[in-house]
């Protein structure tokens, strides 16, 4: 039960972290329309599903690498209080990113700095594949842009890193990914008024306010495996 509720935060961040993917992706909506050529505009939906799709690959992977690790630890060193770590470490990172979304503390920002290095190895490729010459071709620069350094993203890692293995931490990215797509689809032209919505001061505060009584929720969960 634990572990289909861990799968299902970490869908739940990626639908409420419309806003965050608003002001992290809307450069990037950018420049992959501007690299489908003018004569295949009409296939623009395509294009946009092969980025995504390959935005949720590399999430998986992530989520797969994550659970495998952590799922290994346990077993040879972390033990019940390890695990219990764990999961606190989840319910303080979904209450930052409430408080984030809610644009009340900023402090998640700092966080993304952590992948910069990494990042600035991986942009450069994303260039080798524009302007995109059929739709498979903004499969890997979706696989690339999904390493994009996101406090978003590391939220939902913690949710992989207690899932128990890395099957388990694929699948609960591939739920992340898959919650981010209206967002996504939004920020690449098919639903103007969507965008707005999801930007929208109220849902940003409501969806903050849901992810920080979760956060308080699983911290309650946590505290309660030690007794």
């Amino acid at each position: 039960m634990t572990t289909e509720l861990d799968a299902w935060a970490a869908l739940l961040i990626g639908l409420l972290g419309a806003g965050h993917c608003i002001a992290m992706c809307g450069g990037v909506a950018a420049a992959f329309s501007m690299a489908i050529p003018a004569t295949q505009r009409r296939w623009h939906w395509l294009y946009l599903l092969s980025y995504n799709a390959g935005r949720i690959i590399s999430y998986s992977l992530a989520g797969a690498l994550v659970g495998g690790v952590f799922a290994s630890l346990a077993d040879v060193s972390l033990g019940k209080q390890g695990l219990v770590l764990l999961r606190v470490l989840a319910g303080v990172m979904t209450i930052l990113l409430g408080l984030y979304l809610a644009r009340w503390w900023f402090v998640l920002l700092r966080l993304e700095k952590l992948g910069n290095g990494l990042w600035r190895h991986l942009k450069p490729l994303a260039g080798r594949f524009v302007p995109f010459r059929h739709p498979l071709a903004a499969l890997p620069f979706g696989m690339i842009w999904g390493w994009l350094p996101c406090g978003l993203v590391y939220s939902a890692l913690t949710w992989s890193a207690v899932s128990g293995g890395a099957l388990e931490g694929a699948r609960v990215m591939a739920l992340f990914g898959i919650g981010t797509l209206p967002t996504l689809l939004a920020l690449g032209g098919l639903a103007g008024q969507l965008r707005h919505w999801l930007n929208h001061p109220g849902f940003r505060q409501s969806s903050g306010i849901l992810l920080i009584f979760y956060g308080l929720f699983t911290l309650y969960q946590a505290f309660s495996l030690l007794y």
